[in-house]
């Protein structure tokens, strides 16, 4: 798709690509490096609503990831070309605009707002994985990674609070692991991994910008370049773990 360096060497040419959640900050970014980049043949931007930026380069198909039947007929759109080389699922919760924030105290626990985090950050990838992990290529390198965050840490909470999003991804990296042990049988060099992108100058963390030194903030362009490195290095004993966008792992 250009003449740029490849990002994704590891993986040898005419790659077939999908980003779930690709109107978003990351996600967008993602899209806009895979379409520069020569190893991508085939992009399938996946998301509720088509970017009005989105790449010439990429296809966009429509998905949401609370509608099991919408991800399997994307997932059947997605692999019409042929085995995917790299799912990546860039969506998530964190706060919205109808009350919905983290936690301070158990004392705020509510359980709509539970069901409406875990919905997204976790049923949601979960189900992608379920339609898209059987369309990955059996005889290669693959990947599939979900995004997900230090936070989700059991071993690494010192600070409490934040529940619902904590737990829904703490229950994602479990999910992560599982799904990487099952693949594993399919394709031994396939990889389900999660990624934390770091603190990113997106409309998710906008409000807890405030304590975040400027050379943590990351732009989604610096961002999806790291998280890509990540995935492009990736090799034996890497499956079913959660790496940090510098590719230092995270501790479950």
């Amino acid at each position: 798709m250009s003449d740029a360096s490849p990002l994704l060497a590891s993986f040898g040419g005419g790659l077939n690509a999908a980003v779930v959640g690709a109107s978003g900050g990351i996600g967008s970014a993602l899209v806009e490096h895979l379409a520069n980049d020569p190893s991508i043949e085939r992009l399938h931007a996946l998301s509720r609503c088509r970017a009005t930026s989105l790449s010439v380069a990429a296809r966009w198909i429509p998905i949401d990831v609370e509608d099991e039947a919408s991800i399997a007929a994307a997932a059947k759109t997605a692999s019409e070309s042929g085995p995917l080389d790299i799912v990546v699922v860039a969506t998530g919760i964190l706060h919205n605009g109808d009350g919905l924030t983290p936690e301070k105290t158990w004392r705020a626990l509510d359980a709509d707002a539970f069901a409406r985090v875990f919905a997204i950050n976790t049923f949601g990838p979960a189900l992608v994985a379920k339609h898209f992990l059987p369309n990955l290529a059996r005889d290669r390198k693959a990947v599939f990674a979900a995004l997900s965050a230090r936070v989700g840490s059991i071993s690494d909470n010192q600070l409490g609070g934040w529940h619902a999003y904590r737990a829904s991804k703490a229950a994602l990296n479990m999910l992560i692991r599982t799904f990487a042990i099952e693949l594993a049988y399919r394709n031994p060099s396939a990889f389900c991994v999660g990624l934390h992108p770091g603190t990113v100058d997106t409309n998710l963390s906008a409000p807890f910008q405030g304590n975040v030194p400027d050379d943590k903030l990351f732009t989604p362009a610096t961002a999806a370049a790291s998280l890509l490195d990540v995935i492009d290095s990736l090799g034996n004993g890497d499956s079913g773990r959660l790496f940090a966008w510098d590719g230092r792992l995270i501790e479950w």
